[in-house]
């Protein structure tokens, strides 16, 4: 019988037989007692299930429960096991994943207009069944035409639809005790670790609640999040409307050769939104002398502010930006962070003060130098830029900061008006499979990166966790004080980056940290058909990352 060589972390290597599962080539790691469990593995630094073959020579590293990509699997697998509740109790209703909210996900049942407290009880009890039951969850592989004819006879036509525009002869799905479903990553090896979970009743629908990565073993307090939710639910009506809300329904469009008045429509969506955020402005425009525009990487908060300054110019505005990049101290007097080197990341890396004092004495109708940040030397320039506001002008700060009180401290609210905008996509891939917003703006980035910095996507891949830290801390926790929220997700827009995003992400390789990363976003954007980018309007927030746009940057 041929053999593989297997590698571990340790250095220590063996020989096993061809074909091998990697629950048994990690036994030994497996049947320790411990808290933090191995449920998934890296072979080759793929991310695979426990129940994965093993056919060619292999470095095998354990992935833990406290891990990122843990965290991840775990929320995966609860959604699957949310699935089988629901069929077995509700074989007739049609359960749809929406999007996230905080630590949860949102569900609601298809064409039902709300979800009863006796119903997310009873599906609540029956996860908890299954979970103490220690049922296995296996990879297998069926043949293509089978997997069609499945879904298609279970009452999941939008998984069929997405396996319509596949070609693969065979398709990996996960089996749990004659619950069949399709996932893009791995499942965790049996029912038994999801033993922290909760549905939480939300009109029209419920929250599968989970733990976050800093507390895997409890389940924070519900925090609210209305206007986010007002947004996705406004989104998601559209996709309804236009019957897009599915990869499979945009491939088709593709397809169909109709895709360009699907992209107007959403171009012409985004126009819209940002015309009624500027009627906003302009109805409190004898109180309001600066708007502050937030939200996380890649969310495109500069070309929305070029858009809304055009906007407000129709309603009678002259705009002037201020960047809060030239509001940064001197590099020697940022402060440190938790390992002794400068956080430019921080709001405390700005020059609150000086930013506080040119605010008011502007709003006085005085003239101030705004400084010049000068990032070759690490300092102000000597000489800045004179500013004086007249009757007309009205401030525009962009920045992951702005929507931190402690930004503008000194400024009276009623002379704020304080924007986030996230891409927070109304997409799913299935009725069972979401597309994240993180894996939306991470797309996004990569290409702008490689576009216009230079940067591979390794490069990007790797900086990615540090970015994701510095949105945790500086950013989500003040999308609430937002007085209005702008979607600058684009329906279409991952079909476009597609095109750009494959490519860089193959010139990773399988002895690099973050080839999993890669083989990850791959096995996703191949769900896409790619749309030409000739088809994206010049003033799309899209060019903002794949260039030949109408505004300079």
């Amino acid at each position: 019988m041929k053999e593989v060589n297997i590698k571990y972390d340790n250095g220590q290597e063996i020989k096993t037989s061809y074909g091998t599962r990697v629950n048994e080539i990690l036994k030994d790691t497996i049947k320790e007692t411990t808290d933090n469990p191995v449920i998934a593995a890296l072979v080759n630094n793929e991310l695979v299930s426990l129940s994965f073959k093993v056919e060619i020579n292999a470095t095998v590293n354990p992935i833990r429960l406290d891990s990122t990509p843990g965290a991840r699997l775990y929320r995966r697998t609860l959604s699957f096991i949310l699935a089988k509740a629901s069929v077995s109790l509700f074989p007739d209703r049609h359960l749809v994943i929406s999007h996230s909210l905080g630590d949860s996900f949102y569900y609601y049942y298809n064409g039902q207009e709300s979800v009863s407290d006796k119903d997310t009880s009873l599906l609540q009890r029956e996860m908890e069944r299954i979970v103490k039951s220690h049922a296995p969850i296996e990879r297998r592989v069926i043949s293509y035409s089978e997997a069609i004819n499945f879904f298609k006879k279970v009452n999941q036509p939008a998984t069929a639809l997405l396996l319509k525009y596949r070609n693969e002869s065979k398709i990996p799905i996960y089996y749990c005790r004659g619950f069949i479903d399709i996932s893009y990553e791995p499942l965790l090896p049996d029912t038994s670790f999801l033993k922290y979970f909760e549905l939480y009743n939300y009109k029209p629908g419920f929250l599968l609640r989970y733990p976050n990565k800093k507390n895997p073993r409890k389940l924070t307090s519900f925090i609210d999040m209305p206007s986010l939710f007002s947004v996705y639910k406004e989104y998601k009506a559209w996709g309804k409307i236009l019957n897009v809300n599915c990869v499979g329904r945009l491939n088709e469009l593709s397809e169909k050769r109709k895709i360009k008045p699907f992209i107007q429509v959403a171009e012409a969506l985004h126009d819209k939104k940002i015309s009624q955020i500027a009627d906003s402005i302009a109805a409190e425009r004898d109180n309001v002398r600066v708007i502050l525009v937030a939200g996380p990487s890649s969310s495109g908060k500069t070309t929305f502010t070029k858009k809304l300054s055009i906007q407000l110019r129709v309603m009678g505005f002259n705009p002037v930006a201020i960047s809060l990049d030239n509001y940064y101290l001197p590099n020697d007097e940022a402060p440190l962070d938790e390992h002794g080197k400068p956080d430019f990341e921080t709001l405390h890396a700005l020059n609150i003060d000086i930013l506080n004092r040119h605010l008011l004495q502007l709003f006085d109708g005085k003239e101030v130098e705004i400084p010049i940040f000068d990032f070759i030397t690490g300092r102000p320039k000597e000489t800045g830029t004179p500013l004086k506001l007249t009757k007309r002008n009205i401030l525009l700060i962009e920045g992951i900061h702005g929507l931190n009180p402690e930004l503008t401290p000194l400024i009276d609210d009623k002379l704020k008006y304080k924007i986030y905008i996230s891409a927070l996509t109304q997409l799913n891939l299935d009725d069972h499979n979401r597309i994240p917003t993180t894996d939306n703006r991470l797309i996004r980035r990569m290409v702008r990166d490689h576009q216009f910095r230079g940067n591979s996507a390794a490069t990007t891949l790797n900086m990615w966790p540090s970015v994701r830290r510095g949105e945790e801390k500086n950013i989500f926790s003040f999308q609430n004080y937002a007085d209005s929220v702008f979607n600058s997700a684009l329906d279409y827009e991952l079909a476009v980056l597609k095109i750009y995003a494959t490519p860089i992400l193959r010139t990773i390789k399988s002895d690099e940290e973050v080839y999993n990363e890669a083989i990850r976003l791959l096995s996703f954007l191949d769900n896409f058909s790619s749309i030409p980018p000739q088809n994206v309007p010049e003033q799309s927030i899209l060019r903002e990352f794949i260039g030949e746009g109408a505004f300079s940057y």
